[in-house]
């Protein structure tokens, strides 16, 4: 019996010290799990107070966006203003930028006289609308350059030739070169010259016995 005493005693000690160790094990961990909520809790109450911050700061700047916004004039006032500027109306920036597109056409076409585009593009210069952002540099230096580096290409001009015709006379007429040595025959140039059929030169024989030079 006093055996059985002892073992129940060592028993309820046993477990005594086994709850005793799970109470400290269990609270330990309460604690720390406490610790770790609290200091979460605060990052995310801290967090919480910045967005608030942050979000009346944005709040201010969006009225004030607004108010600034109110303050801008229209985009169309100001386009207004920048045409009365050049003493222009609307109507009048349209008209000349049909005018510059026109040119532009002409001028990329090459269409001639190359003289004639000139003194268009000249008239649009001097025009106060060309001074405008839209047209500035278009009418005073990329048509300009389009213009100045146009090659003429040279003209073909058909003529009939009369009695007493030669190279020297027809090249020194004003309508050609309007200089009789701008149209010379020089060495190693290639003609081509056709075969006479014996009509043609029985003809041409016969013109030439029977040529008389003009006396001087």
């Amino acid at each position: 019996m006093k055996k059985i005493k002892i073992l129940l005693s060592v028993f309820i000690l046993a477990a005594f010290f086994v709850v005793d160790s799970f109470a400290q094990k269990y609270n330990k961990e309460n604690v720390k799990n406490e610790e770790e909520f609290k200091a979460k809790l605060t990052s995310l109450t801290k967090q919480k107070a910045d967005l608030t911050m942050e979000a009346e700061q944005l709040e201010q700047d969006i009225e004030k966006v607004k108010k600034d916004k109110e303050a801008l004039q229209k985009y169309e006032e100001c386009i207004d203003e920048l045409y009365a500027m050049v003493g222009a109306t609307r109507a009048d920036v349209e008209n000349f930028r049909n005018a510059v597109n026109n040119l532009n056409g002409k001028i990329q076409r090459q269409e001639s006289p190359k003289a004639d585009r000139q003194k268009e593009l000249n008239e649009l210069k001097k025009n106060k609308i060309s001074a405008l952002p839209e047209f500035f540099d278009r009418v005073h230096n990329q048509m300009q350059r389009a213009l100045d580096a146009w090659e003429g290409a040279t003209k073909e001009i058909t003529y009939t030739v009369v009695r007493g015709d030669h190279l020297w006379k027809i090249s020194g007429m004003r309508q050609h070169f309007g200089n009789p040595f701008a149209w010379p025959i020089y060495p190693k140039q290639v003609f081509t010259i056709p075969q006479l059929t014996d009509a043609e030169k029985e003809r041409y024989d016969r013109l030439r016995r029977n040529y008389k030079a003009t006396p001087k």
